[in-house]
């Protein structure tokens, strides 16, 4: 197969007294491939994806070495016009792509931006709405669309192009899991159906594992590893030492071959790998069918605390309700109650009403129906600057939240707004910078996307508010910054602060919090503890969620293989739990 994208030795600065961005790069895509790219915050990714684009050199100045070559053709030698018509581009920020307020109107200004003669165009924008699956969202305005449907209306809006090679920055970054799965479902269907070669960034280790033919990681500008899946996630150390997560599953598999119980065994992709790998080794075993469950480890992370006898909630959601006036989606009938030192999921689907929830909650919007009482305050009655008082929120995207020239500024610029002197602020500021290992003097918008996102936590934190409202806060963030910032979330609760955390990664969720509220089509389907809700597969099904990757597996070797699975959600559990077994054959 023939090479449409070759990389040869490309280094790339943004101006002459920065670091390399990229380092020596070089890189070969096949036609028809379907590549992941890898890597920690800062490695490149962004970078790599403007030379596949033409973007540099064409958009981004700075000093370019090394060549990248487009269906043979060089990019510094053609026009951006002309390499788009090969390659086209997904954004990492889908509303800034965006350049028209109909479905129909957005995928035509391309068309029409590239010659496309007038007798094509209809066919051009029905046969791609129909590939991408939204031909019923042809008239629809974009501003009242999900995540997920912006994200394949931007697809479709590349595909009526006819590229040849499709480059995605990150696309599933604020996607629920079901809707992150069905972008990849499309990509994997475009890529097998019509030939195209997809390059897709993205941090859901899991999705990319299970849809690419290839992977490559990045560290520090240069390519560290690249592989199958099943090549690359075996070496899960090392990327661990990059700062890189494998899935769950892999962790299992790998943690098996090197205790010796399944020495030979490949990393396990999926739940479905694991399922297979785990019920052969231990599912004719003779105690097997008879071994009662063990109480499961409490998670590492979390550190669930019964209320104290008396203790009121801090945050208590009654029969509250709000439509917006323009029409978007509406909830209905919420009641929740959130106690200090708690931290509390909220998962569902895009579009659920999650993020009104923290509007509710912070004041911004007030309940047309129903009570909402902040920190004994009842917030129709009560100014927001008061309710801020008590409550800090980060907001689903940063650089809504960013406003000052240095990093040292923007995290110190809140306690300020609250009356604390400027050296004392600075101090504080310069604490929670350190322990998020941010750049003090850089300006926040010259980081990158996952930097920015904990310069605005780090504003947050820095308040030591009584309420934190987190939505979407490991949104672009590499595995070693979600870390970061999920402990000090941790570290944030277990010092009595009131923690509600929207989250679309449900690791993370299962991991920290230690209840979650479901939700689906602007009403709260059930509340209660994250293992009990998460394990209840016709809830999760209602409210369009994956559950994690470890309770799925353990639900089904308990149904299948062996009760003694039952209630596992950590991956030494699963691990502990096959040793147990084989140890008594």
């Amino acid at each position: 197969m023939a090479a449409i994208i070759e990389m040869d030795g490309v280094s790339f600065s943004y101006g002459s007294d920065a670091a390399h961005a990229l380092d020596n790069v070089s890189l070969t895509v096949e036609e028809g491939d379907f590549v992941g790219i890898i890597g920690p915050s800062g490695a490149g990714k962004s970078t790599l994806a403007a030379c596949l684009s033409g973007a540099i050199p064409h958009h981004y100045t700075g000093e370019l070495f090394g060549s990248t070559r487009v269906a043979g053709y060089d990019t510094c030698d053609v026009s951006l016009t002309d390499i788009s018509r090969t390659v086209g581009s997904v954004a990492q920020d889908i509303d800034a792509q965006m350049v028209a307020s109909i479905v129909e109107d957005e995928i035509l200004f391309g068309l029409e931006n590239f010659g496309v003669p007038h007798d094509q165009i209809e066919g051009r924008i029905a046969h791609t709405l129909e590939t991408v699956g939204i031909a019923d969202l042809r008239h629809r305005e974009i501003a009242t669309l999900s995540g997920g449907q912006k994200q394949k209306v931007a697809i479709a809006a590349i595909l009526a192009l006819e590229p040849r090679v499709l480059v995605l920055d990150e696309p599933t970054a604020a996607l629920d899991p079901v809707s992150s799965s069905v972008v990849f479902e499309t990509l994997s269907d475009i890529n097998r159906r019509l030939g195209i070669t997809v390059i897709v960034i993205e941090q859901k280790v899991a999705l990319l594992s299970s849809h690419c033919s290839r992977i490559v990681v990045m560290d520090r500008g240069r390519i560290a590893l690249t592989g199958t899946p099943h090549e690359v996630f075996g070496a899960s150390e090392r990327l661990r030492a990059i700062g890189v997560d494998s899935p769950r599953t892999v962790r299992i598999s790998n943690s098996l071959a090197a205790c010796g119980i399944a020495p030979d065994a490949t990393p396990c992709l999926n739940v479905d790998e694991a399922y297979r790998l785990i019920a052969g080794l231990v599912k004719d075993l003779p105690h097997a069918a008879s071994t009662p469950a063990d109480a499961p480890a409490p998670s590492p992370h979390v550190s669930a605390r019964p209320h104290a006898e008396g203790a009121s909630p801090v945050l208590e959601l009654t029969g509250a309700g709000y439509s917006y006036p323009n029409g978007g989606a509406s909830v209905t009938d919420l009641a929740m109650c959130v106690y200090p030192g708690e931290l509390v999921g909220i998962v569902g689907q895009n579009g659920a009403g999650k993020t009104t929830i923290t509007k509710l909650l912070n004041g911004l919007i007030k309940p047309a129906r129903g009570s909402v009482v902040v920190a004994g305050l009842d917030t129709r009655e009560t100014p927001v600057s008061r309710i801020a008082a008590h409550v800090s929120t980060l907001f689903q995207n940063p650089d809504r939240q960013i406003c000052k020239n240095t990093v040292l500024d923007e995290v110190a610029f809140g306690l300020e707004l609250t009356g604390v002197d400027s050296a004392s602020a600075r101090e504080s500021a310069r604490d929670v910078i350190e322990r998020f290992g941010l750049p003090a003097t850089e300006a926040p918008f010259s980081l990158s996307r996952g930097q920015r996102q904990m310069v605005a936590l780090a504003g947050v934190v820095v308040m030591e508010p009584e309420i934190v409202l987190l939505d979407e806060p490991t949104s672009g963030l590499d595995y070693r910054e979600c870390m970061t910032v999920m402990e000090t979330v941790r570290d944030m609760a277990d010092h009595g602060c009131a923690v509600v955390m929207v989250c679309h990664d449900m690791e993370v969720v299962s991991d920290f919090a230690e209840r979650i509220v479901v939700m689906a089509n602007g009403r709260i389907l059930d509340r209660g503890p994250a293992r009990d809700l998460f394990a209840d597969a016709a809830l999760m099904d209602e409210a369009s969620v994956t559950p994690p990757q470890v309770i799925e597996l353990a639900a089904r070797l308990a149904r299948d293989v062996s009760p003694a699975f039952a209630g596992i959600t950590e991956v030494s559990d699963i691990v502990r739990t096959v040793k147990e077994l084989m140890g008594r054959a």
